[in-house]
């Protein structure tokens, strides 16, 4: 199986190539770019650096945010069009979730975190058990950032925290939990797109027409229209 992965859900764009648990390619990038111009072009780049058509793919895996409203909808949307014009099954996962596979060999708890702003983060909980395999301890969610850390403290467990954003918040954090915070190398802070095809090969697939974006929260734009029409 040949799966190609597709991550723009926040700064960082990913794609990869992973052909039978094993990687062929892989493209990272941190930039603050538009990832509607630079998708596609990463796309086939990379398609054609491995000499491997279109046709050939077997599955796309696609983040699905939360992240950036813009950037999850780009990669969604792009990932249904392979998949309906290829007709190949795709496999929607949490962005939380491929970060959180960074922390493979950490003991403890994995707190992956995208800013949300006005104090709030988008975050969740995972952790790998005794087969390698990552669990949701909570599932992903956007939450202030002092209630959060008021919980994780009173489980009294190490936790390891992923994400470029981390860096925002890293004062209260360490403040708040000293010894039990593990902030993540520079390098475990960017969700890895292999990650995403190798987490997406053991998911089902998602009926290509209904699958949408997982915003968590509403915009800011929709949630003031709705309040008005009350």
């Amino acid at each position: 199986m040949t799966i190609l992965a597709i991550d723009t859900s926040n700064l960082t764009l990913g794609v990869a190539l992973v052909r039978d648990g094993k990687v062929i390619a892989e493209h990272i990038s941190h930039l603050k770019k538009n990832h509607s111009v630079r998708a596609m072009p990463a796309i086939d780049e990379l398609l054609k650096e491995c000499g491997l058509p279109p046709r050939d793919l077997s599955k796309i895996a696609v983040a699905r945010g939360p992240g950036s409203y813009t950037g999850v909808r780009i990669g969604v949307t792009i990932a249904k069009t392979l998949a309906w014009s290829l007709n190949i099954p795709v496999a929607a996962v949490s962005s939380l979730e491929v970060l959180a596979a960074n922390g493979r060999f950490f003991s403890g708890v994995i707190c992956p975190l995208f800013d949300a702003r006005r104090g709030q983060v988008y975050t969740g909980l995972y952790q790998y058990d005794g087969n390698n395999r990552l669990l949701a301890l909570e599932e992903d969610q956007n939450i202030l950032l002092e209630d959060w850390l008021k919980k994780l403290k009173e489980s009294k467990q190490q936790v390891l925290f992923l994400g470029n954003d981390t860096d925002i918040h890293k004062e209260m954090i360490e403040k708040t939990l000293n010894h039990q915070a593990v902030i993540g190398g520079a390098s475990h802070h960017l969700p890895r797109p292999s990650e995403l095809a190798l987490i997406g090969e053991c998911k089902e697939p998602e009926p290509v027409h209904s699958l949408v974006p997982n915003y968590i929260r509403l915009a800011e734009a929709e949630a003031v229209w709705l309040e008005k029409q009350k």
